[in-house]
């Protein structure tokens, strides 16, 4: 009779500067998006729990907000997010990505989460993301680098983008997390409510479609989410979008200035923002969506405590 297989579980937190492709490499070791994804730095603004579960273990992954100076409320708020996430985790993920070509170097942004990193004391992997924009000999200098400066328990080189070292990462964050029994059911994904993930799919849309400032001042909020007209009618042929969701969000801004041009002429930016979001929605709740999209200002809501609170940053 085999040996028993060994059954391991825990958490791992990605940790890492602003735009290093930390939420695109959580949806890629769930399968799903639970995070959205923009070229835009500061887009996660808050940590983001996603669960993958083999018949080996189970990995509770938390996607968290980048590391930067923090200036204003709403940053030092999502700062402040990512350092909690490093002292209850079992691992941490630093992710960086390639930098400095011939002379790759820490830079002080890094430099600030290794001194942080350094404090709590926990097995860290370094996660080289984005290898597949530089030419493979770079790496090797940058590793040497950082090994320098911190002890990491593994340095991992991927491409979350293209899937590249992705698997061989989640076997390697398995061996180093302790023995024990899932923390979670099997069929848990992600503790985020859907009302929250629509939100969040409509913040997507305006961060890629408005410029400037527009997207670090804007929040979401879902009004009104009525599913029931959601169950689709007998005989409905599987994966086929059926039924109806309405949903009504507001999009908060900080002035009129901004309001105006999220509405755009004859409000055409905010049909198609609306369009997009539903498209994003519609897949996954796996319904056909209504949705009424408004815009509203809540002055200098992303400076004060109360606006946080109100606006869901709490």
């Amino acid at each position: 009779m085999p040996p028993q297989q060994t059954h391991r579980s825990g958490f791992a937190a990605l940790i890492g500067r602003p735009n290093v492709g930390k939420s695109t490499l959580l949806n890629q070791l769930t399968g799903e998006k639970l995070a959205i994804v923009s070229p835009k730095p500061q887009t996660t603004r808050n940590r983001i729990l996603g669960v993958v579960t083999r018949p080996e273990g189970q990995v509770a992954f938390l996607d968290t907000p980048g590391i930067h100076q923090a200036k204003g409320e709403l940053n030092r708020y999502m700062v402040d997010i990512a350092l909690q996430a490093v002292e209850e985790v079992d691992l941490v993920l630093f992710v960086v990505e390639p930098t400095g070509g011939d002379k790759p170097e820490v830079g002080p942004g890094n430099r600030f989460i290794l001194e942080r990193l350094q404090k709590a004391g926990k097995p860290t992997f370094l996660i080289i993301n984005k290898i597949d924009t530089v030419p493979r000999p770079v790496l090797l200098p940058l590793i040497d680098l950082y090994r320098r400066e911190f002890p990491f328990a593994e340095v991992v080189p991927i491409s979350a983008k293209e899937d590249d070292g992705v698997e061989g990462l989640f076997q390697a964050v398995l061996q180093h997390l302790p023995e024990g029994e899932a923390l979670y059911p099997e069929d848990v994904l992600t503790d985020q409510a859907e009302k929250t993930l629509v939100a969040e799919y409509v913040r997507e849309q305006v961060l890629r479609h408005c410029r400037q400032e527009i997207p670090y001042s804007t929040a979401v909020l879902v009004d009104f989410f009525d599913e029931s007209e959601r169950e689709p009618p007998p005989g409905t042929p599987p994966g086929k979008l059926a039924g109806l969701i309405r949903i009504a969000a507001s999009i908060y801004v900080e002035r009129d200035s901004q309001k105006a041009i999220i509405i755009g002429k004859q409000g055409q930016m905010l049909k198609t923002i609306g369009t997009d979001a539903r498209k994003a929605i519609q897949r996954l709740l796996g319904a056909h969506v209504y949705l009424s999209l408004r815009v509203r200002v809540e002055p200098r809501w992303s400076e004060r405590p109360e606006g946080l609170k109100k606006l869901g940053y709490e």
